[in-house]
């Protein structure tokens, strides 16, 4: 899986390494940060394209993502696009898990998912909530959710 800066760049080294090195020039700079993981969805003709991207926010001085980008053929109903998505940021938030907690790093997982039963994706939101909160990580939908609504939205096409 390849990984890229917002600009583009692809990153030099695997996406553990490269979160390791952030968090460590981070913590040296005397900048408290979290982590926010979020996978947003688009439907194009046959294929569905996602984006997860890893967020960066430094307290009160901005932020900075890595993001990857993947595609699916599968005909996905939008409840299964929703849990699809979930299940993206949750497969990268279990393999960078161990590199945030050994430096303390706070965590959420963001769910592009409506709390307003108005819309469609809601139709996923106890099942999203549960899968990350049963998973024992800070779950965060709509309109709380930037990371994937905001961040990844801008990323998948």
């Amino acid at each position: 899986m390849e990984w890229y800066k917002f600009n583009g760049e692809k990153l030099k080294y695997p996406i553990e390494v490269m979160v390791d090195l952030a968090i460590v020039h981070e913590m040296s700079n005397g900048n408290k940060i979290k982590v926010c993981v979020g996978t947003d969805s688009q439907v194009k003709g046959t294929l569905t394209q996602f984006a997860t991207v890893l967020l960066f926010l430094r307290e009160k001085k901005g932020g900075y993502i890595y993001f990857t980008r993947q595609k699916s053929a599968l005909k996905l109903s939008i409840k299964e696009r929703m849990i699809a998505e979930v299940t993206m940021s949750i497969q990268w938030t279990y393999e960078l898990f161990p590199i945030l907690q050994k430096y303390s790093i706070p965590l959420e997982v963001h769910a592009d998912i409506n709390t307003d039963s108005t819309f469609k994706s809601n139709t996923a939101l106890k099942e999203a909530m549960g899968y990350i909160m049963g998973m024992g990580y800070v779950f965060k939908a709509k309109p709380e959710a930037f990371a994937s609504s905001y961040c990844a939205d801008r990323l998948v096409h």
